[in-house]
């Protein structure tokens, strides 16, 4: 047996394109939907992100797809355009050269071009709840021969209101179908809209405690508000991520951040769902090329990616929840790879990163900055000693040695020079660092002047003004 994909009853060509793509065994989620899905059962399943949902519903997909008929026979609803065509990159992969078509029809993108396309009967189709219902309104697309319909991401679809629009798509199509739901959490408010619209589902739960990847670490580094930027600069310059993603919680935020970023010579582009279709797309297509380190993205925008070599994720905005924070984390550390999940708050914040750490049952690591290093909190490292202080130092203390050991030196030779008489003791200068009597601070008192009698007072007042040979005359008399 080549792969433990042939145990699933995974047709040989995609076993190879799989070994292709570095896939050789099927994940838990995986190896407990595709045998489901390929019976044709509901499915709602409920696994943590990075641990390969898309392949698990899209092997068995592939395997359903009549490639000689000319209708749309699978529907894949997104809530976002990235992970849309992130899903229709894995299906072309898979069926590459083969007969099965598959088509985007995501919202903001240009109706009438995908109306064109969709005339050449495509098999596939991944699209967003608003679009996919706006040409079925305009009978561009039929739901009549589709059998199977798959949410991805659908506490997200819900999230942004367009549940309404899912169960829409849902009535136009027939009776015989085969719904399956995917996502990394399934909160209470979606169960009445799985027993709507599913029969006897297949319900598949993988670690449901362990939310997040246990090959994960979790850490946090707490700040003032104005120096949130320049402590994630810092971050990057000491972990020096191959590529991370940056989550903020406001779009208003993206473009200060953005400039910030750039002006401290960070490698840094925006993703954001206010953004046009073609700079998403080329955003995108850049950072899985590696062309610059940081990708700053909204949760919207961010939601399902996958990209193999973003090794850190970076909250500087703590998410809303505990759901919020599961999604963002698990852009790494995915399939088993290691990764670093770093959030930066305020002192006013720390309560929140407990509450995650306490719902989560996850440890989230307080840490520190210094000397260019990363420490834990409360624990700095020694200060390190330059190499001029460091040289300073080494010659004040063999100075200090050489003093210490010339003195016993002198007191030998003077005691030789006293127990031979007949010699004349060597002068031996003071060392150089003894230094002289020091002179008295204050100087003696003057001898207290003599009294003069009144006689000699008149006198002087008598002669004052008077010329100067006057006044020898009269002291000579005197």
């Amino acid at each position: 047996m080549d792969s433990g994909f042939s145990a699933l009853h995974i047709d040989e060509i995609y076993v190879r394109r799989l070994r292709e793509m570095n896939i050789t065994l099927p994940s838990e989620v995986q190896a407990e939907s595709i045998p489901a899905i390929l019976d044709g059962k509901d499915v709602v399943a409920q696994s943590q992100t990075g641990t390969g949902k898309t392949l698990a519903y899209v092997l068995p997909l592939l395997h359903k797809i009549d490639a000689d008929a000319k209708e749309v026979q699978a529907v894949i609803l997104v809530p976002t355009r990235e992970l849309g065509m992130q899903i229709i990159q894995t299906v072309e992969l898979l069926s590459q050269h083969g007969e099965i078509r598959v088509q985007s029809l995501i919202g903001g993108a240009a109706i009438s071009r995908q109306i064109d396309k969709l005339k050449q009967r495509p098999h596939i189709v991944v699209g967003t709840p608003g679009r996919v219902l706006e040409l079925i309104k305009l009978r561009k697309l039929t739901m009549h021969y589709v059998r199977t319909l798959v949410v991805d991401e659908v506490d997200q679809v819900f999230e942004l209101g367009s549940m309404d629009e899912v169960e829409a798509v849902l009535k136009g199509m027939q009776r015989e179908r085969q719904v399956l739901f995917f996502s990394a959490t399934m909160p209470d408010p979606i169960q009445p809209v799985i027993q709507r619209w599913t029969q006897d589902p297949v319900y598949i739960q993988v670690n449901p405690e362990q939310r997040t990847a246990e090959t994960l670490e979790h850490l946090y580094f707490v700040c003032e508000p104005r120096d949130k930027i320049d402590t994630l600069r810092k971050i990057v310059r000491l972990y020096n991520p191959p590529a991370a993603i940056v989550f903020v919680n406001e779009v208003d935020d993206v473009g200060e951040v953005v400039a910030k970023l750039q002006y401290a010579n960070l490698s840094i582009e925006a993703l954001y769902g206010d953004a046009g279709k073609q700079e998403r797309a080329k955003v995108m297509q850049d950072f899985r090329a590696g062309k610059f380190q940081l990708l700053l993205a909204t949760d919207i925008a961010a939601r399902g990616l996958d990209i193999p070599h973003v090794t850190h994720v970076i909250n500087l905005d703590p998410p809303i929840d505990a759901d919020h924070y599961v999604h963002r984390v698990g852009r790494t550390g995915r399939m088993g790879k290691k990764g670093t999940a770093i959030s930066i708050i305020t002192p006013r914040e720390r309560f929140i990163i407990n509450k995650f750490a306490k719902t989560l049952d996850v440890v989230i690591q307080e840490k520190e900055m210094a000397y260019g290093k990363v420490y834990d909190a409360g624990q700095p490292p020694q200060t390190p000693v330059s190499p001029g202080r460091a040289r300073r130092t080494r010659t004040a203390s063999l100075q200090r040695a050489q003093s210490e050991a010339g003195a016993p030196q002198e007191a030998a030779g003077a005691a030789r020079a006293q127990a031979q008489p007949g010699r004349t003791a060597r002068f031996s200068p003071a060392p150089a660092n003894q230094s002289k009597p020091a002179k008295p601070a204050v100087k003696p008192a003057a001898a207290p002047a003599k009294k003069k009698s009144e006689r000699e007072l008149k006198r002087e007042r008598k002669n004052k003004g008077a010329p100067r040979w006057l006044k020898e005359k009269q002291n000579k008399s005197t």
